[in-house]
C-alpha cells in the first residue's frame, strides 16, 4: 500500500470563512477524507520572502488582515513543536538555497485560517514556508525538492485563491455574483487542470482570460506550482474537490496525488 500522503492547492479566504458553514463544511469534509498527516508543510500568499524561510514553532499567529470583527484577533492556534520538519526541509535544499528559520515569526492568515477548520485540535506540527518567487518554474523545481516529504507522512499545501481581483469587486457579500473576469479565469483554470496542462497553467499571464483582474498580483495563485511540483506526475490531472465563488473568487481547490 502507497502511504504517501497528497499535496493540496487550497483557497484559504479571509476570516470570516470560519463563519462561512458551506466553505467550512468542505474543508473539513476533505480533511476528514485525506491520510491524517504527521505534519504540515504550508505555502502561503502572505508571506512573499526569499530566501526560502520558515516560520518558527510557537511562535505567535501573524493577525495580517484589518476591518474585520475584534473575535478574529483573539484567535490562536498553538500547534506541536515543527523543529524536526524545518530540519528535514533544510536537508532537502541545495547548498545554493539555503533555508532561513525565522525566529519570531508565526503562521498568517493564509495558513491558520483553513487549517483551524480542516485540523481544529491543532495536534499536527505546521510549519509555513515563504513564497520565494514568482516564477513558475522556480517554483516547480521547489515542489520538487518537497516532494519526499509526502513519504514521510507530511501533508504540503499551497494555500491561495484561484482569482484574487479584490480591487475590482462592487458587491461584497459572501454570495455575491462572480464577475465575468473571475468565472472566465476559472474556467481556464478548471480545463487546464483536468487536463494536467502545466505548461498551460505556466503561461497564465499571456493564456488565461481575466487577466489582469483576476490577480492584479499574482501571490494567490503562485503557491499552486509548489503544490504541482510536489505532484508525483506534475502533468497527471489533480482532483478539483472544491469549486464554487466566494465574495465572487472563485475557491477552486485542488488535490494531486
Amino acid at each position: 500500500m502507497n502511504d504517501r500522503m497528497p499535496a493540496l492547492y487550497i483557497g484559504h479566504g479571509a476570516p470570516p470563512l470560519l463563519d462561512d458553514p458551506t466553505w467550512s463544511g468542505q474543508l473539513a469534509a476533505w480533511a476528514a477524507d485525506l491520510p491524517r498527516p504527521k505534519a504540515i508543510l504550508i505555502v502561503s500568499a502572505h508571506w512573499e520572502s526569499a530566501p526560502v524561510s520558515l516560520t518558527a514553532s510557537g511562535a505567535p499567529l501573524v493577525y495580517d488582515f484589518g476591518g474585520f470583527d475584534p473575535k478574529y484577533y483573539r484567535m490562536t492556534y498553538e500547534t506541536p513543536d515543527a523543529t524536526a520538519l524545518a530540519t528535514r526541509i533544510a536537508g532537502l535544499m541545495p547548498a545554493t538555497e539555503p533555508v532561513h528559520q525565522h525566529a519570531s515569526r508565526g503562521l498568517d492568515h493564509g495558513a491558520w485560517v483553513p487549517l483551524r477548520i480542516m485540523y481544529p485540535d491543532a495536534d499536527i506540527p505546521v510549519l509555513q514556508m515563504s513564497l520565494p518567487t514568482h516564477d513558475p518554474v522556480r517554483l516547480m523545481a521547489l515542489g520538487e525538492r518537497l516532494r519526499p516529504l509526502r513519504d514521510e507522512g507530511v501533508l504540503i499545501i499551497g494555500s491561495g485563491f484561484l482569482t484574487h481581483g479584490l480591487p475590482f469587486l462592487t458587491d461584497f457579500r459572501l454570495d455575491a455574483a462572480a464577475p465575468g473576469w473571475s468565472k472566465d479565469f476559472d474556467a481556464w483554470a478548471a480545463d487546464a487542470l483536468a487536463r494536467g496542462d502545466v505548461d498551460e497553467l505556466a503561461n497564465y499571464r499571456s493564456k488565461a482570460p481575466g487577466m489582469p483582474y483576476a490577480h492584479p498580483t499574482v501571490e494567490h495563485y503562485t503557491p499552486l506550482f509548489v503544490t504541482l511540483g510536489a505532484a508525483t506526475t506534475p502533468d497527471e490531472p489533480g482532483l478539483q474537490v472544491i469549486d464554487g465563488f466566494w465574495l465572487g473568487l472563485s475557491k477552486r481547490s485542488l488535490q494531486v496525488a
